[in-house]
């Protein structure tokens, strides 16, 4: 058994190659074996990148009011309480609405120690379409 106490490990500021915006990530489980697991606080207007997981992803929306889009998709509004989930493979973006921030935490596994493979930003125009 392990025991991780909360505040063991700095916030670090979302990477300006994957995100648009102000973006904090707390990453309690990041290491633990094959799974990832951080917790991800979009300031308004803040957004990831297209990106897919390699063996899906699970987001579960704690605070705010949040966007969330898979390609070809229209963009969804998602709450406190709401849980996502992207197919293996499934281009998609996810981050708060312009008005409100967000904080999910995201979980997925990693498959020969990658979980998450990094696309093109989301354009300005895309990000500000009607959610449904």
């Amino acid at each position: 058994m392990e025991i991780k106490r909360s505040g063991f490990a700095a916030s670090a500021k979302g990477p300006a190659d994957y995100f648009t915006g102000t973006v904090r990530i707390d990453a309690p489980f990041a290491g633990s074996g094959n799974l990832s697991g951080v917790t991800v606080t979009f300031e308004p207007g803040a957004r990831t990148a297209w990106h897919t997981h390699p063996a899906g992803q699970t987001l579960i929306v704690m605070t705010g009011l949040g966007r969330v889009q898979r390609e070809g998709g229209p963009i969804e509004e998602i709450r406190p309480g709401d849980i996502v989930w992207f197919e293996p493979g499934e281009k998609h973006w996810h981050g708060a609405s312009p008005e409100t921030a967000m904080s999910h935490m995201a979980i997925a596994e990693k498959i020969d120690g990658s979980a998450v493979t990094w696309l093109e930003k989301v354009s300005d125009a895309d990000y500000l379409g009607s959610p449904s």
